[in-house]
Parts: structure tokens; C-alpha cells; sequence
């Protein structure tokens, strides 16, 4: 049995379909599982998902809800859905400890999480939210699984709550307009964590580094989307502190803007660095940069 948490979002929808399909192969390896999903609002599963999987009604933040989402259950994909009216230690750390507790009661296995680049760096101490998403890696050890955290960069799909600026011809950020760091794609995490939850030979505790084919800068982005786009797009910097007025204006908890704003500040001081594509257990995600704006954010930019 193969609990799948937050699976009407990004990732998780994306994993359940793999996890579907290969129980629809007849030679799939291992032999086809049971799978469960824990959604607060069933009605947003797709009609023939709701009939392949057990559903349970509620938030995997709520002690009953775990309890009865991990009774039997070998295996767990963690996602903690980020709450920006909470601080970052209680959106991620507070959201999962009724979950490490009953990981550790029901005798879970095997857990793969969403997580975070920079652990070992010399900024992942004063990181944000990536501060807090590594401690919550630490949480979710202490219970005694086996565990995986999938230590991701910034995704793709980040560009997509920039679609109407895009349009316009113009994205922004924090980062120096050269620095280039590691991003990747939603469907290389969730093939990641399909791998894993599938064969789970795996023992320990350790992070599974699921990095894009290529570093790119700010300036380099900028340029492919032009390219894919057919139109000119641009990179314009914004200073840290009126990324921090603009989150707070936007309504959220401070200290959670604060957190974004110190882990963009992390980034741009090396906090993605200190992974490499030739570990040997980093996932050889392939989704380059320039397919994934080709299928999916010119359609959105074109929307």
C-alpha cells in the first residue's frame, strides 16, 4: 500500500498518474500496488482516479487523518502543502509532526519526500524556507522510516504565476542576472518519486538530488523564453526589500514573506551548489528548459 499525500497539486497529481500507469502494465515491475490518497476535497480527483484508489477525507496535518491514512500502509509520498499565513517552522515542521508520530505507530517503511537543495551549504542555516523544509527532512528521520528527501531546486512551473507578466515581456526575481543554478521540471520530481516508492530496496536515511539537465542564469532564461515564445522577454532584479513589502502587501504572515525572501537571498549566495549530476544518487531528470516552455508555458503565456 502506497499513500500518495497532496495529489490533486502539481507533483502529486502528476505522481498518482505514474503510479496508475504502471499498475495498468502487465509487466510492470514490482507487481501492481494498492494505492491511498488523503484529499481534503475528494470531489477534485478525477472521476476514474476516485474509482482505482482509497480515498481518505481530510488534512494530512491532522493527527486522525494520518492515523487512519498510515494504518497498513509500506510506503509514503510526504508534500507539505506551504500555508503562507503560518511561519515557515510551523507551515512545515508544525504541519508534520502528527504524521512522524504516526509513521512511527503504524510502522511505515518507506517515506519519499519533497524537499530541498542545500543541506551541507554554508547558508542552508539561514535559508527560509528551505531552512525549514530541511528540518522537517530531520522530523521525519527521527520516526524511523527509511527516507528520501527529494532535494529539489526552483521549479519550472514557478514561471507559470508569471504568465500575464511574460506576456508583457518580462520576468523578475532577486537573483544576479548571471548566476546559474539548477531548476527543474514538476514531472521530473514526480518520476523521481514514482522510482522510489515503486522499488523500495532502498534502506536509510539520504537525499535524492533531482536536478534539471542544465544550470541557467536569470539572463539565460530570459533568453530561451524569447526563443520558445517568439517574442522578447526580459529579466528585471528586484531588491530583497521590496520583495519583502510586496509579499507582506500581498497578505502574508511575515515571517513566512521573510523566510522567502531569505531563501531567494540563500540562492543567490550559492545554496543550490552544492549538488552535482554525477552523485550517485542524484535522479537524471531530463526535461530541459526550453521543451518545457515549448509544452506548457507558451500555451499559458498564450492563454
Amino acid at each position: 500500500m502506497i499513500v500518495i499525500t497532496a495529489p490533486t497539486g502539481n507533483i502529486g497529481s502528476a505522481l498518482l498518474t505514474r503510479l496508475l500507469d504502471s499498475d495498468s502494465t502487465p509487466t510492470s515491475t514490482p507487481p501492481p500496488e494498492d494505492l491511498r490518497v488523503v484529499v481534503r476535497d475528494p470531489a477534485r480527483l478525477p472521476d476514474d482516479v476516485r474509482e482505482r484508489v482509497e480515498v481518505i477525507t481530510g488534512s494530512h496535518g491532522d493527527p486522525e487523518t494520518v492515523d487512519r491514512a498510515f494504518a497498513g500502509a509500506d510506503a509514503v509520498f510526504w508534500l507539505v502543502p506551504p500555508d503562507s499565513s503560518l511561519t515557515p517552522e510551523a507551515t512545515f515542521s508544525g504541519f508534520t509532526r502528527p504524521a512522524a508520530k504516526a509513521l512511527a505507530t503504524h510502522g511505515v517503511g518507506h517515506v519519499v519526500g519533497v524537499s530541498a537543495l542545500g543541506r551541507g551549504t554554508p547558508v542552508a542555516d539561514r535559508a527560509g524556507l528551505v531552512t525549514a523544509s530541511l528540518a522537517m527532512d530531520d522530523l521525519i528521520a527521527s520516526s524511523g522510516v527509511a527516507y528520501r528527501a527529494l532535494a529539489n531546486p526552483s521549479f519550472f512551473e514557478n514561471f507559470l504565476e508569471e504568465a500575464d507578466s511574460i506576456r508583457d515581456g518580462v520576468f523578475v526575481d532577486c537573483l544576479d542576472p548571471d548566476r546559474k543554478a539548477p531548476l527543474v521540471a514538476v514531472a521530473d520530481i514526480a518520476a523521481a518519486a514514482a522510482s522510489l516508492l515503486l522499488d523500495r530496496s532502498w534502506t536509510g536515511v539520504g537525499s535524492v538530488p533531482v536536478l534539471g539537465p542544465r544550470d541557467l542564469s536569470p539572463n539565460d532564461l530570459a533568453r530561451i523564453m524569447s526563443q520558445q515564445l517568439g517574442r522578447p522577454v526580459r529579466y528585471e532584479r528586484q531588491a530583497y526589500d521590496d520583495l519583502l513589502a510586496d509579499l507582506v502587501g500581498y497578505g502574508l504572515d511575515k515571517e513566512f514573506a521573510r523566510g522567502v525572501v531569505d531563501m531567494k537571498r540563500a540562492k543567490d549566495e550559492g545554496l543550490d551548489a552544492g549538488a552535482s549530476r554525477t552523485d550517485a544518487y542524484a535522479y537524471p531528470a531530463s526535461t530541459t528548459f526550453e521543451e518545457w516552455c515549448a509544452q506548457v508555458l507558451k500555451p499559458a503565456v498564450r492563454a
